[in-house]
C-alpha cells in the first residue's frame, strides 16, 4: 500500500519536542527530533530523522523544572543549537521533500501528547513568521497516546512502549532524539499490528 492512501493523503512525521515548560506561547523550544515513516515490504518503518537543538529565544522562559527532566544545558557552548528560525527553515523543507516524494499533500504531526509538540511548532513559527512554510496540518494530529490507550490500556510513553514487546531505557528518556525514536517505533507497531 502506498502511505498516502493509508493514512488519506498524508505523510506521518513524528515529532518531539523538549521545551523551557509547558506553555507554548512564553517558554522555549529547545530541542526537536522528527522521524518521517515509510513502507518498507508492507509495513511502516521508520525513515529519516532529523534532530535539531535550538537556541532558546529572546525572553523565553525556562523552568528549573523543565531542566531536570530533559538534563539540556540550554547554553552550554557544545550543543552547538542553531537559531529557531535556521531549525524551522531547514526541518521544512526536508519534511517537504519527503511529502513530494510519497505524493502527499502535507505531513501530519505524530507524537505522544501530539498537541503539546503541535503547539510549541506552531507558537515558533509563527514567532519567526515562518507560517506559509509549516509543514503539518494545523490541527489535526495522530497521537500515540490514544493509540495505546485504546490498543494497550497504557498512556505513559514507557510503559506503552514495553507493553508492545518494545525496548525502552529509562536513562536515555526526555532526550527528543531517543523519545522520538520509541515514540515512531510504538506508532509503526501499532498501526501494523492493527491496520486493516
Amino acid at each position: 500500500m502506498k502511505i498516502y492512501k493509508r493514512f488519506a493523503g498524508y505523510l506521518p512525521v513524528v515529532v518531539d519536542c523538549e521545551t523551557g515548560g509547558v506553555n507554548a506561547q512564553t517558554d522555549a523550544l529547545l530541542e526537536i527530533a522528527c522521524c518521517c515513516i515509510a513502507y518498507k515490504d508492507d509495513q511502516l518503518v521508520q525513515a529519516e530523522k532529523l534532530h535539531y537543538h535550538v537556541d532558546p529565544f529572546s525572553g523565553g522562559i525556562i523552568t528549573t523544572e523543565s531542566l531536570e527532566i530533559n538534563q539540556i544545558r540550554p547554553h552550554h557552548p557544545f550543543r552547538f543549537a542553531l537559531k529557531e528560525s535556521e531549525c524551522l527553515a531547514d526541518m521544512s523543507v526536508k519534511i517537504k521533500q519527503y511529502c513530494q516524494k510519497y505524493h502527499c499533500r502535507r505531513a501530519i504531526l505524530v507524537g505522544h501528547n501530539a498537541h503539546f509538540d503541535l503547539g510549541f511548532l506552531l507558537a515558533a513559527y509563527k514567532r519567526c513568521d515562518m507560517m506559509s512554510s509549516f509543514p503539518f496540518h494545523h490541527f489535526s494530529v495522530l497521537d500515540t497516546v490514544t493509540l495505546s490507550a485504546f490498543f494497550l490500556k497504557e498512556t505513559v510513553l514507557a510503559r506503552a512502549v514495553r507493553r508492545a514487546g518494545l525496548k525502552f531505557d529509562v536513562e536515555q528518556a526526555h532526550s527528543a532524539i531517543y523519545d522520538v525514536d520509541r515514540t515512531a517505533a510504538l506508532f509503526c507497531h501499532l498501526e501494523n499490528k492493527c491496520s486493516v
